[in-house]
């Protein structure tokens, strides 16, 4: 009997909890899969429900190859430019303050309402019109503005541009990580963690490239008058070779990698002839085969008791005017109230609301100036130099790869799981900033902040990766658009705050790691462990 027949079969069955895979090619079980959630819990349409299993099956048929694996690298640019822009206005804070003469939580200031803009944005578009479109203009939104950042003449025009930059850096994450879990088997969900890895080479390079150009490129004096633009060029040579970079990885992205429209996203817009398209079009790529057929999904939704019309059958107005008209229904709550549908699937859209909000406030909070706050701890232990403070950046930066690794592993854990690792790795981070406050030199200082980095990048890792897993394909975009906006939202109130606090005080760091020990308990509430289990 072929995967599929034994999909067929379970639906028939009214076993809609779980569905049973073989291996294609050893012939024998490979592995029993359930759904995130029961068909009770989720308030999912059992039309979408019933053909979402076809696709993971045929997903899993294929395996994970060569198709998966580009993927792994080209949607971990997304991680890559999620972390690497917040350091990049970190690390040019000082020179751009000592060369314009303004506030510096203006520049994080404007940097986060363009990460909050392009949150809400891009995660909802990708629901509306694909993910395809998404995923090719977020990075190169980015390397464009950032490249004409290097030329501002002044801080209104930089806090402007890095803005618009942020629209694009702000839509990478809701839409790359769509993308990722969309396309790989379930046996390899847990790569969706591992992926933070690019999340922590984004700060190691940062930080590489700034301490060689800033430290060696910047004026002395600290007032405009005593940092002209003519000493002060390193900031500058550091945007144009970020946004140059973007600019490579976009054109890596778009003419080198070609991304399919996802078959999910497609299945559940009802052109399910161009959902087994894709999906034979990955197998090819692959070097495999596939046994899927438009049939089979056809098949599925009778089975579920309900049969749609999609694209071009009768009764279905294909019209330009139509489309349009479809398309702008998308954007009432069609796309929002799935993910409440039932009391369960609220209390955890809730909670992952809730999560990212609070990290995203404590988050900014700290690491937005903990090249401020390395420096004024520096010269208190007579250490402050630039180049100790980019030193110290790149070390932080190299603690945070590790981190990536060790959090894909643990989410695996039968123990641990998603909620079990995300918790750990939370409550921790936020012990070891409170640690930091002890610290009397600078080496204990730089040993906390390494503590700090590892768990703050195995938190970020399985963050990223639980909340795309807990959203259904349809509203995938939207869900992770909700999230990411809360999280933006608190960021902004990050810079606000630093604009009236003493950073010379610990204060902002007890109020950061007093966030991070709460979202360890919460994450401990939620109601959903993806561990083993199929993403919907």
């Amino acid at each position: 009997m072929s995967d599929f027949t034994s999909t067929k079969v379970d639906s028939e069955r009214n076993e809609k909890n779980s569905v049973g895979l073989k291996d294609v090619e050893g012939g024998g079980i490979f592995a029993e899969t359930h759904d995130v959630y029961s068909e009770e819990d989720s308030g999912i349409d059992p039309v979408y429900q019933a053909k979402a299993r076809i696709l993971n099956d045929a997903l899993q048929e294929i395996g994970m190859g060569r198709y998966q694996w580009w993927l792994f690298v080209v949607t971990g640019f997304g991680w890559f430019s999620d972390n690497l822009w917040p350091i990049v206005t970190s690390l040019i804070l000082s020179p751009v303050v000592n060369e314009f003469g303004f506030k510096g939580p203006f520049l994080k200031l404007g940097q986060n309402v363009g990460l909050l803009v392009g949150a809400a944005f891009w995660g909802v578009a990708s629901d509306v019109w694909g993910r395809q479109w998404a995923f090719n203009l977020t990075l190169f939104i980015t390397g464009v503005f950032a490249t004409a950042a290097g030329g501002s003449p002044g801080f209104i025009a930089l806090c402007s541009l890095a803005a618009v930059w942020s629209v694009g850096v702000g839509g990478n994450l809701p839409v790359d990580s769509a993308v990722f879990l969309e396309f790989i088997p379930s046996s390899h969900q847990y790569l969706l963690t591992v992926l933070s890895i690019w999340w922590a080479f984004g700060q190691l390079i940062g930080s590489l490239i700034a301490w060689p150009l800033i430290s060696n490129f910047s004026c002395s004096g600290t007032t405009p008058a005593t940092c002209p633009r003519s000493e002060n060029q390193g900031w500058r040579y550091f945007m144009y070779t970020m946004g140059g970079l973007m600019l490579l990885l976009w054109v890596v992205r778009f003419f080198v990698f070609h991304l399919h429209e996802s078959p999910k996203y497609l299945m559940g817009r009802g052109r399910d002839a161009e959902a087994v398209e894709v999906v034979h079009k990955v197998a090819t790529y692959n070097g495999k085969t596939s046994s899927l057929t438009v049939d089979m999904l056809t098949d599925a939704g009778q089975l579920a008791g309900v049969s749609s019309l999609t694209d071009g059958e009768a009764g279905f107005d294909t019209s330009a005017k139509a489309a349009v008209m479809r398309t702008l229904r998308n954007f009432n709550g069609s796309h929002v109230r799935p993910l409440f549908a039932t009391r369960k699937l609220a209390y955890s859209t809730s909670l992952l609301i809730v999560l990212w909000a609070l990290i995203g406030l404590a988050f900014p909070l700290y690491n937005g100036f903990v090249t401020f706050f390395l420096a004024t701890r520096g010269a208190d232990f007579g250490d402050g130099s630039v180049y100790i403070t980019y030193r110290n950046q790149v070390i932080l930066s190299v603690i945070g790869v590790p981190g990536a690794l060790l959090a894909g592993w643990m989410v695996e854990l039968p123990l641990l799981g998603r909620k079990g690792t995300l918790s750990i790795s939370t409550i921790l981070t936020g012990v070891f900033l409170f640690a930091g406050t002890t610290a009397r030199t600078s080496d204990a200082l730089l040993g906390w902040n390494c503590g700090y980095t590892f768990t703050s990048n195995v938190m970020y890792g399985v963050l990223y990766a639980v909340s795309p897993e807990l959203f259904p394909t349809k509203d995938r975009g939207t869900g992770n658009a909700i999230v990411a906006t809360a999280n933006r939202v608190f960021g902004i109130m990050a810079p606000i705050i630093a604009l009236y606090a003493d950073l010379n005080t610990p204060v902002p760091i007890y109020l950061s790691g007093a966030l991070f020990l709460f979202s360890g308990l919460i994450a401990l509430l939620l109601p959903f462990e993806s561990r083993g289990k199929a993403s919907i």
